[in-house]
């Protein structure tokens, strides 16, 4: 039963990551893009698959990688994410720097670049909290670390779903609500697992 489960939640987890991926690899945007793009346009939707991945680890939800091992692996995948984002604003940043010179500038006119760009600059905030963990107490830096994650999630679905692109629209709607869903569930946890303590003691 505990087999059929797991497998289960790894091949649930795995089509939700390479259907929308897949959709994107035969995008008939691609056909003129050169291969700078197209690296970059696969580096944000890494990007996307990995805010699905990451509260999963933390919350231990993922059979094999409980707790402790889940959370190391979140911080390496924490690092995993933030070059992804790297990768996706430099090669774009290739193909055309007024554009996103714009963008980092909140000049513009399109909504879903100040989405974007504040999502990243939350991710690098969170990355640089998450560097200095020990230099905050305990609640301190699970609230800063929290409401910064929380700014990544949103900004960066909607920046994903504002943009017509190589990702297939479905798919890409999927992932997206699979990762607000798992995000706001792992926030929620702690506080759910404290309420059961008190009633526990009661």
């Amino acid at each position: 039963m505990r087999l059929a489960r797991a497998l289960l939640i790894w091949a649930g987890l795995a089509l939700a990551i390479v259907v929308p991926l897949a959709f994107a690899a035969t995008s008939e945007y691609l056909a003129w893009r050169d291969p700078v793009y197209i690296a970059a346009g696969f580096a944000g939707a890494m990007a996307l698959c990995l805010v699905l991945v990451q509260p999963l680890l933390v919350g231990g939800w993922l059979p094999g990688l409980r707790q402790r091992s889940g959370r190391r692996v979140h911080r390496a995948f924490g690092v995993v994410l933030v070059a992804a984002v790297v990768v996706h604003v430099a090669g774009l940043w290739i193909t055309s720097p007024p554009d996103i010179e714009d963008a980092l500038l909140l000049r513009a006119p399109t909504p879903f670049s100040i989405w974007g760009v504040s999502a990243m600059w939350a991710l690098f905030a969170a990355a640089l909290l998450a560097a200095f963990r020990r230099r905050f107490s305990p609640r301190a830096w699970r609230v800063g670390h929290t409401s910064l994650v929380g700014i990544v999630v949103l900004g960066g679905v909607v920046h994903a779903l504002l943009i017509e692109g190589t990702m297939e629209t479905t798919s890409k709607a999927v992932l997206c609500g699979l990762a607000i869903a798992a995000t706001g569930a792992a926030v929620a946890a702690p506080r759910l697992r404290a309420r059961r303590r008190a009633r526990g003691k009661e």
